[in-house]
């Protein structure tokens, strides 16, 4: 890792300001959600069905999973600071080309190119790793990540908000005003801080063997994307068990769906204050056992009979602070492996977890329907929380051979 010079606020030859690094993830996390509420009013504004219309999310994450894959390599060779503003410039052109789109077809493509602010999310970890150590580097993620968590609980209100007010179009108006003083402040502020290799992209693209061959990577890769999964597949679920299991109107639902940011917000809080004194790995396996015991609860709940709106969306508080946990030291851990290929892991992990939720959300959508309760959705979480045990254990055990050996 290179000696790097103290983060001075609004110096672009230094490292970035923590507070740069946290709205750079947020504007990524914003862009995500903020529209949702708007949905409905989309459709009859481009005459087209609300199942098209909602690819919008779908075409969205796929993108942003294929992006992460090459954002990494390109920033190891190029730099952090590059490849996130010229992130941030597409971003903001494809949100006006989405404001101004003639058809659902060119909104839907604008919408694909807005998936290049992941830029800003990846490498902002990147960021952090290149700055400090791994176990720092827990820490200071958590602190990052905690803006990610609090936009999920603040984003569809504002949105919902705007859209009455002003139309569908005033949430990507807004994305575009806050976008502009994202950009402003990293250039001012985002010093290079990558150890720039100087390979070709076709190097750099060879080192994906590497890391897949690396039994820690993968572990930490896999633990963060399966604790994450189950998250995802919350989101593809959870308003169909609301509005069909529990007949909760939208305002209700949209009062209960944010329980999980809060347990992530205290999550990621506990992870910047107890990362560096109890380390990654222990982080790691409590935060997927505190998980995947949220979500077997629930699961008993429902067996037991005893399933109402409180217990559902109350115990999924768990599974937010166990995924506030995991992922920033998960995610840490993953970019200590390999140090000098920060940004290419950074990327292939961030991949891992986008992908695999994006699949697991969707199965959650396709399983589930009238009939069938709470049951194909929590039985698929818990299944995917499990599995995130087993991938920290597995790593645990692995460096308990290397210090052996």
């Amino acid at each position: 890792m290179p000696t790097l010079n103290p983060p001075r606020f609004l110096d672009r030859y230094s490292p970035p300001h923590i507070l740069t690094l946290i709205l750079l993830a947020g504007i990524a996390a914003l862009a995500m959600n903020i529209f949702l509420p708007s949905l409905p009013g989309m459709t009859a504004h481009f005459d087209t069905e609300y199942r098209l219309i909602q690819l919008s999310v779908a075409v969205y994450l796929g993108v942003n999973a294929v992006l992460q894959l090459f954002m990494g390599p390109i920033s190891d060779r190029l730099g952090r600071r590059p490849v996130i503003l010229g992130g941030l410039v597409i971003f903001l052109l494809a949100t006006l080309g989405c404001i101004w789109a003639a058809n659902v077809w060119i909104f839907l493509f604008f919408r694909m190119m807005q998936a290049t602010v992941v830029a800003a999310m990846v490498l902002s970890r990147a960021v952090v790793r290149d700055m400090v150590p791994e176990a720092q580097a827990a820490s200071m993620i958590g602190y990052v990540t905690m803006g990610m968590a609090v936009v999920p609980m603040i984003g569809p209100a504002i949105g919902g908000l705007l859209d009455q007010a002003f139309g569908w179009q005033a949430s990507f108006w807004a994305l575009f005003a806050l976008g502009l003083v994202v950009l402003a402040l990293a250039f001012l502020d985002l010093g290079e801080t990558a150890p720039l290799s100087g390979q070709s992209f076709r190097d750099q693209a060879r080192n994906y063997p590497e890391l897949f061959m690396s039994p820690r990577f993968l572990g930490y890769a896999m633990a963060a994307a399966l604790s994450s999964g189950a998250f995802f597949t919350y989101l593809g679920g959870a308003p169909f068990v609301g509005s069909q299991v529990f007949g909760m109107t939208p305002s209700e639902l949209g009062l209960y769906f944010g329980a999980p940011a809060i347990g992530y917000f205290l999550g990621n809080f506990a992870s910047g204050r107890f990362s560096v004194r109890v380390g990654v790995n222990r982080m790691v396996l409590w935060g997927t056992l505190i998980n995947a015991v949220g979500i077997g609860t629930n699961l008993s709940l429902f067996y037991l009979g005893l399933g109402t709106p409180f217990s559902f969306f109350g115990l999924m508080t768990l599974m937010g602070l166990g995924n506030g946990m995991t992922i920033p030291n998960a995610t840490a851990g993953a970019l200590s492996v390999r140090p000098n290929l920060a940004g290419t892991a950074s990327g292939l992990s961030g991949a891992l977890m986008i992908g695999g939720g994006a699949a697991l959300s969707a199965l959650a959508g396709a399983l589930l329907k009238p009939g069938t309760g709470a049951f194909p959705l929590l039985w698929i979480m818990f299944t995917s929380a499990a599995l995130s045990i087993v991938a920290i254990t597995l790593v645990i055990r692995r460096e308990r051979r290397l210090h052996l050996a």
